[in-house]
């Protein structure tokens, strides 16, 4: 259906990533999409490999300048736009110095996982939340893509629960096998300082539970992988939210 305000949160998406079948799928999708005669917008990290200028990237100053709150910490947020090349589609890039300036996604030189990976989560959620609102945008669907992404229903369906700007707002979910790594064993402190219950329901929660743990507060989930691993499949398989298989071209416009 064309004229609708469809919103793409991800962690990866081509040309910026180009191995991944998230970063593709998500291109895929914003594309046909768009293509269709949506208003789409795409939002993502800015990762430190991300070359701003190869593709071009600025500041919007009048989107910057707020500061999330994270555990009692002030982290200035700042937001950079991009056009997908050779197409009319605007990216949002969120971008902090203390957590996307690195040039890995989410492990050291050594392979060890950042002390702040869930952190760093929060406050993309939060970042995109708050942009939104600032652009007085209320799109019709989100459609959530990467493990980071899924902090944001879990954020709309508490912390922001009394905020009525995404009422009527479809919520999406793309599952994918990514990596597993554990959160900050301080994970959960910083979500109980959103009065946010712990993840999972676990002392040490991984990526993953983030992504189960969203599946709650969604209305649709999606194999973003054509075959999910064992412990994502079975988390598919028992939501209670509309599933839907693995989108080819045709399956694409048929999801919203």
């Amino acid at each position: 259906m064309p004229n609708q305000k469809i919103l793409y949160i991800t962690t990866e998406m081509f040309p910026y990533q180009e191995e991944s079948s998230m970063a593709s799928m998500v291109s895929k999708m914003a594309l046909t999409m768009h293509g269709a005669g949506n208003d789409v917008r795409v939002f993502m990290p800015r990762f430190g490999i991300i070359s701003e200028r190869k593709f071009q990237l600025h500041e919007v100053i009048r989107l910057s300048g707020m500061n999330i709150i994270i555990n009692d910490l002030d982290q200035p947020l700042i937001i950079k736009v991009a056009s997908l090349p050779g197409e009319r589609l605007q990216v949002y890039f969120i971008d902090n110095e203390e957590y996307f300036k690195r040039k890995s996604y989410y492990t050291d030189d050594d392979g060890n996982a950042y002390d702040d990976n869930g952190e760093r989560a929060i406050f993309f959620a939060r970042g995109v939340i708050e942009t939104i609102k600032k652009l007085n945008w209320v799109p019709d669907v989100i459609h959530l893509n990467g493990w980071m992404s899924a902090m944001i229903p879990i954020y709309l369906k508490t912390f922001y629960k009394n905020d009525y700007y995404f009422k009527n707002t479809k919520l999406i979910i793309s599952l994918y096998n990514e990596d597993n790594l554990l959160l900050e064993k301080d994970m959960n402190d910083k979500l109980r300082f959103d009065h946010i219950e712990d993840l999972a329901h676990k002392e040490n929660p991984a990526f993953r539970d983030v992504v189960t743990e969203s599946l709650k507060y969604v209305d649709v989930v999606v194999k973003g992988d054509e075959f999910l691993d064992g412990d994502l499949n079975t988390a598919f398989a028992g939501a209670a939210a509309e599933k839907s298989e693995y989108l080819d071209s045709e399956s694409i416009e048929k999801l919203y």
